[in-house]
């Protein structure tokens, strides 16, 4: 009788797993637990965020912060005037820009905040990325200019690489922008054809009054 009979005939006994003392095995599962429908919602939201935020345009200029620009530019252009020291007249207008900069980052920081983002978010990130090459290459070029004794164009390079640097940046953000960099641009190249004696004249009228103009058209437009 072949084993396949003794099955069928029953005569082959019974065997347990307890009997033997074999451990049991749990089967493995690969399965997860379904997502819930609260949770499967917040995941496309968060997507679609994130995905506004990396291809969408950075909003968050301030105008606030713009003008405080302007006036910090104005003010320095009074006080730089007439001024015969050389690193007193450096003094006022590099004392200026860090207390522009450092008002302009507040204000937009806040804004962002309001909004519920971080400033280096999405466009944020890139419109930072474009704005401090050129910012770099005019603190190096003015070490240059003044070893040199070229201090007279400082003002129209000064003019033209922040108005590079605003036009680079705002490929990535409101439309005011760019054209606040392309006015910045003109401004400067007028200033290097000038007399230098003129230098102080078009940065009250770059820093000073294209910031104020624009700052008040951002304002207006896109708030902050």
């Amino acid at each position: 009788m072949t084993l396949s009979d003794k099955v069928l005939d029953g005569t082959v006994p019974h065997v347990d797993a307890d009997s033997m003392n074999l451990p049991a095995r749990k089967l493995r599962t690969t399965q997860r637990p379904p997502l819930t429908l609260h949770d499967r919602a917040m995941d496309d939201l968060r997507y679609i965020r994130e995905t506004m935020e990396r291809s969408g345009s950075f909003t968050h200029v301030s105008g606030l912060g713009v003008i405080a620009m302007g006036l910090a530019a104005l003010t320095a252009a009074v006080v730089a005037w007439g001024t015969q020291e050389l690193w007193v007249w450096l003094g006022v207008w590099l004392g200026a820009a860090v207390v522009s900069f450092a008002a302009a980052t507040y204000l937009m920081d806040r804004k962002s905040r309001a909004e519920g983002m971080t400033l280096l978010t999405g466009p944020g990130r890139k419109f930072a990325w474009n704005v401090v090459p050129p910012l770099v290459v005019g603190a190096v070029l003015t070490l240059a200019c003044v070893q040199a004794g070229a201090v007279r164009l400082l003002p129209g390079s000064w003019l033209m690489l922040y108005g590079a640097a605003v036009v680079a940046a705002g490929s990535h953000s409101v439309r005011p922008v760019p054209l606040m960099g392309v006015s910045f641009m003109a401004v400067g190249m007028a200033a290097l054809l000038s007399p230098a004696a003129w230098g102080d004249g078009f940065m009250a009228a770059g820093f000073g009054g294209l910031h104020l103009l624009f700052g008040m058209v951002i304002w207006r437009r896109h708030g902050g």
